[in-house]
């Protein structure tokens, strides 16, 4: 990347960075609830959201979204929204001279009500064809290497206490202020998705790639590969499962045995810290 690339990319990181930290009082109210209390019926009735993490997702991004269109707006990109449900990114940034792309996933979790310094983690999009082609249009905006970067516009909030939130009796609009939140306490964060990333799955059905979970390593992107490089994170995933061990016991499915494979130096991986509170 030529150093005036490099410039556009990290001033757009900057503003990035300087929006997400905006977002917290827009979506919470004085007492650190979400604003969004529920859903409103023709006739005035308030449904409230329960703490379904797909439901708070959607909601969220949704109640995002004109924040989003305004910084884009403000800072001379087009917002293009995925065109399909499972497309990368959520949305793309694309300067209005088209000479720059930015792939933005918006991700959620919540913490871990036993260890608070842990959330749930998040994928970091897939490893399958679009990953390893970089020039594949399949379920992607624009080709892999047509983005100058790829950013995670995370969100880790606090579920609710459930005796707190009754998601099986309506409310009236008078009784708005009356009405706990389902989740709080939100924490707004950019990180580029390569230094925030695990050496193991998202989720177990699906090929993506997984977040590492600490809170305080998410917030300085600390993650895995972050000491490595983004070349070795590409190269890992691009060849998750697919290189058999050298002893033959079966594929290579952690990032120590790859850097050993390849002859790389296992001291510059970020070792996965155990759930604790301290």
């Amino acid at each position: 990347m030529s150093n005036n690339n490099e410039e556009i990319k990290n001033t757009f990181e900057e503003k990035l960075r300087t929006f997400a930290e905006s977002l917290n009082s827009y979506v919470s109210t004085p007492d650190g609830q979400w604003t969004i209390k529920g859903f409103i019926d023709t006739y005035q009735k308030i449904y409230t959201i329960s703490s379904d993490t797909k439901l708070v997702s959607k909601v969220l991004e949704i109640h995002l979204f004109p924040r989003i269109l305004q910084f884009a707006d403000e800072n001379g990109y087009r917002l293009i929204p995925a065109q399909e449900q499972n497309y990368y990114p959520d949305i793309s940034f694309v300067s209005l001279d088209e000479t720059h792309k930015f792939a933005v996933d918006i991700k959620t979790t919540y913490r871990d009500p036993k260890y608070q310094k842990f959330c749930n983690g998040f994928t970091l999009g897939s490893h399958g064809e679009y990953f390893v082609n970089r020039n594949s249009s399949k379920n992607i905006q624009y080709p892999y290497n047509d983005y100058s970067g790829h950013y995670c516009l995370g969100i880790i909030y606090s579920r609710a206490v459930a005796s707190s939130v009754d998601v099986t009796r309506t409310h009236n609009v008078e009784d708005l202020d009356s009405i706990h939140s389902s989740i709080q306490d939100f924490l707004f964060f950019v990180a580029e998705k390569w230094k925030i990333a695990s050496d193991t799955p998202g989720s177990g059905n699906t090929a993506n790639i997984g977040s590492i979970k600490k809170i305080s390593d998410i917030l300085s992107s600390n993650g895995m590969f972050s000491r490595l490089g983004e070349t070795w994170f590409d190269d890992y995933w691009i060849n998750y499962k697919k290189i058999t061990k050298s002893d033959g016991s079966g594929k290579i499915t952690n990032l120590k045995d790859f850097v050993e494979y390849k002859g790389g130096d296992i001291n510059l991986i970020v070792p996965k810290p155990r759930r604790s509170n301290k």
